[in-house]
C-alpha cells in the first residue's frame, strides 16, 4: 500500500498550515490522515487539532532519525514536512533513508540549509544570483551604528543594534559567532517572500508579502504586494540550486529610492505563509500533488494582491485527564 498520510513536524501552533494541508487532501485523498509530532504534543495547538499526535525526541538527540522514521513507518506517513530551521539540516542528511522507504521529506539540499544557516554564506547565495545585501563590516573596521546579531540566529534572537564605540563590549567583539551589518533604517519597508519550488529546483511562484506589524518574530499584520519587489526578484530567484518546496526570503525595500537589502532565507515554511495560501498560493496543495500523486506542477501568478491579513489570538480547550 502506497504510504499517503501527512506528518507536520514541530507542529507547535502552526494550525492554519496544518489546516491548509487537511482541506487538500480530503480533496485529493480523503482517506488520507494529516498528524502533527512535537516534542510535547499535550502543549502544541496544532497537535490536538491533528487526526493523531505524537511526542517524538529532539532533533538534537541521537535517536531523532530513528525514531521519525520508526513513527513514519508505523503511521503509513508518506510526506514529512519540517517547520524549523533546527531540524532542516538533520533531514537533508538523512533524506535518502526516507526515500528508500517511499517517504519523501520536503527538504532543500544540504549544501543550500548550511549557506542559509550561516548568515554569512546566505550573503554569498545572494550576491551569487545579483541579489543587494546589507554590507558585513571587518570586525578591525566597524562602521557604527552597526547591527551586531549570531551569524547563525533565528527569529531575531541575539541582534541588537550597537550605536557606537562605547556600547561594543570586547566579549561582542571576540564572539566569533557575531557578524557586524549595515543597519537598515525605518525607511525601509520590511517583506517576507514565499516561493515555492518543485522537486527540479524550479521556481513555480513568488508571493511577497509586506510585514506591516510583527509580534514574537511573527508577522500579526500583513498584506500581498505586487510592483517592483515582485519583478526584482522574479528573475533573480528563478532558480536556487537546490531549493525545494516552500522558501522564505527576508528582506528590506525602500519603496522611494528601490534599494533592496535581503538578508534571510528560510528553507522552509514561514510562519506568515497562512496570507500566500489565503491569496492563492496553495502551496500544500502543490506539496500533495506533486510528492504524493507524481504530478507535475506549473507556474502560478494569479494570487490576489493587496490582500490584508489581520490577525488574531484564538484557544484550544483541552480536557486533561487528572
Amino acid at each position: 500500500m502506497r504510504r499517503q498520510n501527512i506528518l507536520l513536524l514541530s507542529a507547535g501552533r502552526r494550525v492554519e498550515l496544518l489546516e491548509s494541508f487537511r482541506k487538500s487532501l480530503s480533496f485529493h485523498l480523503p482517506l488520507a490522515k494529516v498528524l502533527a509530532a512535537d516534542t510535547a504534543s499535550r502543549y502544541s495547538a496544532a497537535c490536538h487539532l491533528a487526526d493523531s499526535c505524537f511526542d517524538i525526541p529532539r532533533v538534537s538527540d541521537p535517536g531523532y532519525i530513528d525514531a521519525l522514521l520508526a513513527l513514519c513507518r508505523e503511521q503509513q506517513v508518506g510526506l514529512v514536512v519540517p517547520t524549523i530551521d533546527t531540524e532542516l539540516m538533520a533531514l537533508s542528511w538523512y533524506r535518502y533513508r526516507f526515500l528508500e522507504e517511499s517517504i519523501q521529506p520536503v527538504i532543500s539540499d544540504a549544501k543550500l540549509i548550511a549557506r542559509c544557516r550561516d548568515k554569512r554564506l546566505t550573503v554569498k547565495v545572494f550576491k551569487s544570483i545579483g541579489i543587494d545585501t546589507p554590507d558585513v563590516y571587518s570586525r578591525d573596521a566597524l562602521a557604527f551604528p552597526c547591527f551586531c546579531k549570531p551569524y547563525d540566529g533565528s527569529s531575531g534572537k541575539g541582534a541588537f543594534l550597537v550605536s557606537g564605540p562605547d556600547r561594543l563590549s570586547r566579549s561582542m567583539l571576540e564572539d566569533e559567532r557575531n557578524i557586524f551589518m549595515e543597519p537598515i533604517g525605518k525607511d525601509y519597508d520590511e517583506y517576507t517572500i514565499d516561493a515555492y519550488y518543485d522537486r527540479h529546483g524550479n521556481m513555480r511562484c513568488l508571493v511577497p508579502r509586506q510585514r506591516l506589524e510583527v509580534r514574537g518574530g511573527e508577522v500579526s499584520k500583513g498584506i500581498t504586494r505586487r510592483g517592483y519587489v515582485y519583478d526584482y526578484l522574479a528573475k533573480r530567484l528563478k532558480r536556487l540550486n537546490g531549493a525545494r518546496g516552500c522558501i522564505t526570503v527576508q528582506l528590506f525595500y525602500h519603496p522611494v529610492t528601490r534599494s533592496i537589502k535581503a538578508f534571510e532565507i528560510n528553507p522552509r515554511f514561514g510562519g506568515g505563509f497562512p496570507l500566500a495560501d489565503a491569496a492563492g498560493a496553495n502551496y500544500p496543495d502543490w506539496l500533495i500533488r506533486e510528492y504524493l500523486l507524481d504530478q507535475q506542477i506549473e507556474s502560478f501568478d494569479s494570487w490576489q494582491q493587496d490582500l490584508l491579513m489581520l490577525r488574531y489570538d484564538a484557544k484550544v480547550l483541552v480536557p486533561l485527564d487528572k
